[in-house]
């Protein structure tokens, strides 16, 4: 029988946010479970920072996983591009985007979440993805860092995304962080013992669900 397929897409150009995710993700590599495939897109920007960059990635990402075979697929940024559209191109096939595998987690482990966000104009995302998903009442806001995903892979940038997270809880009254880049995977242990509440990782959480979605084929 052949072995079945997750295919974990980061729809940046970035091969160190590509890299963050592939060791985020390591842990759900289980024995019997399906194969974690984590790819980059050559065509997207070096980052997703605006509605523009995320709108440019939607083609790109149908095409890829129109001609690919996976199982299932995972859209591993947290302005989750083109979701829709791709779901459509998959023909069935699950796709999760990981802003949304995230909040829906959040909620699990509190009454109000926050993010960390990259930037201003992130924020502005953040704001109405928390809307149109009907959960506006229980996100307490988001703080940005203000970095491009490419940076917060790095270990310099631990200390603002720390500060951000203490930002959220103490002046937001959030009681479960989320963290809105995959390229932030790395720091999210540091950041919970830091703040003291939950952080949730959301490409963890995505694929995690695509886990179960081959597994009981639903």
């Amino acid at each position: 029988m052949t072995r079945r397929r997750i295919l974990v897409i980061n729809p940046n150009s970035s091969a160190s946010v590509t890299a963050a995710i592939d060791d985020a993700v390591a842990p759900l590599r289980i024995a019997g479970g399906p194969e974690i495939e984590v790819v980059g897109l050559a065509e997207g920007p070096p980052g997703i920072s605006s509605q523009r960059d995320a709108d440019s990635v939607v083609m790109p990402l149908v095409n890829r996983v129109s001609r690919d075979n996976a199982d299932a697929f995972v859209l591993a940024c947290f302005s989750d591009p083109g979701l829709h559209a791709v779901r459509e191109a998959a023909g069935g096939r699950p796709v999760l985007g990981i802003a949304e595998c995230g909040i829906f987690r959040a909620l699990m482990l509190g009454e109000r979440f926050g993010v960390i966000a990259l930037s201003p104009s992130s924020i502005r995302r953040q704001q109405r993805m928390a809307r149109v998903m009907g959960v506006d009442s229980r996100y307490a806001g988001s703080w940005s860092v203000g970095a491009s995903a490419a940076e917060t892979a790095g270990a310099d940038i631990r200390g603002r995304l720390i500060d951000a997270g203490r930002a959220l809880v103490t002046q937001c009254r959030a009681d479960v962080v989320v963290m809105g880049c995959a390229g932030m995977a790395s720091h999210r242990a540091a950041i919970a013992e830091a703040i003291g509440v939950p952080v949730i990782e959301p490409a963890q959480q995505a694929v995690a669900a695509a886990i179960g979605a081959v597994l009981l084929n639903t």
